[in-house]
């Protein structure tokens, strides 16, 4: 991740030589540096430095003023409703590519003459954090050979990670965006459908929530390898499971493969295999089928079901009976109950699941 003593050094020397309050944020507005205090602190700049990152509504404040496109520092007034002090924001770009923002707390008084004294300092911070940027594009690729299926593709691997790694994999989203190049360092990361991620065992589930909270979707977890030339397994786990947490509730949003029991036997049957087992049910509309799923899923247990259903035990019977009169099952028989359930499950892998 970001060389944060650099940054931390560029800051520190913008906030001296500028006499004013400091931050260095990256695109996404998270915090790298902050530089030493000058002055009046405002609750944004606050919460910035304690939870990291700036909020939805400050950012959206920010933004209104074409930050995003600026070719040089942006004055932004005070705002008493969000608590914000007035200030200077200079877009960090670099190559016509903005990769992140320097805040500097001003009221009026620092003049634009000063402020370009800072413009060889905010130069090396941009140059900084598009160097990282490129830098993770390149370990993507190199990601992409690693956890091939091919062996020969992963002959071609050239980046090298310390074990054990856990591979993620995490549903994109085509409202959001997560900011990977803010994650911990050691993590590797490919934009992709479904986005691959490679991190150091012990950062696998916060890394895991972090992207999946980000996405506001689902992600599967793979099971650790302590050979990182294994991790293509464990990412192949990891696949498995997001399809799991999209179609199993129970498992949602973030499936770890470790967990799944006999839903791993399920998530590893291909489409046609799938359907062939979800055939048994195919006759069951969704009322029957969400009715018969809950019942086996409960082990038989007929008050618990109804109760979770919201319906009278004499109607669970009802839908019981016509169920298997449809599927020409009998509940009540160990074998039938096993092919019933199992079709379920496959249907809802196929996404045909009861909702």
């Amino acid at each position: 991740m970001h060389n944060t003593a650099d940054l931390q050094e560029l800051v520190d020397e913008i906030a001296a030589r500028l006499g004013a309050s400091a931050t260095l944020e990256d695109r996404s507005f998270r915090l790298l540096a902050y530089g030493a205090q000058h002055g009046d602190i405002d609750t944004v700049r606050q919460e910035s430095i304690l939870r990291r990152r700036a909020t939805g509504e400050v950012r959206e404040y920010f933004e209104r003023y074409g930050i995003a496109r600026a070719g040089g520092p942006v004055r932004i007034p005070a705002d008493a409703d969000l608590k914000v002090l007035a200030r200077v924001c200079w877009p960090l770009r670099h190559g016509d590519v903005t990769y992140g923002y320097l805040w500097l707390l001003d009221d009026g008084r620092l003049p634009d003459a000063t402020l370009r004294t800072a413009a060889p300092l905010v130069a090396r911070a941009a140059a900084a954090l598009a160097q990282e940027a490129r830098s993770r594009q390149d370990l993507g690729r190199g990601l992409r050979a690693l956890l091939s299926g091919d062996p020969e593709e992963r002959a071609t691997a050239t980046i090298e990670v310390p074990g054990p790694v856990t591979a993620i994999a995490v549903r994109e989203s085509e409202e959001r965006v997560a900011a990977l190049w803010t994650l911990p360092r050691g993590v590797l990361a490919r934009a992709g459908s479904p986005v691959a991620l490679l991190a150091p065992a012990h950062l696998a589930a916060e890394v895991a929530q972090t992207v999946q909270s980000a996405y506001g979707t689902a992600a599967g977890v793979g099971g650790a390898r302590t050979d990182p030339a294994d991790a293509w397994q464990s990412w192949r786990e990891a696949r498995q499971a997001l399809r799991v947490a999209e179609h199993f509730p129970r498992f949602a949003p973030v499936a770890r493969w470790e967990d799944l029991g006999v839903h791993r036997l399920l998530a590893r049957l291909g489409q046609s295999d799938l359907r062939e087992l979800a055939a048994e049910t195919a006759g069951l509309d969704a009322e029957l089928a969400q009715s018969v799923e809950t019942y086996l899923d409960l082990g038989g247990h007929a008050q618990k079901t109804a109760a979770e259903l919201g319906v009278h035990r004499q109607t669970l019977y009802y839908r019981l009976g016509k169920a298997e009169r449809l599927t020409h099952r009998d509940l009540s028989d160990g074998d039938d109950r096993l092919a019933v359930h199992l079709a379920l499950k496959a249907a809802r892998l196929l996404g045909r699941g009861a909702t």
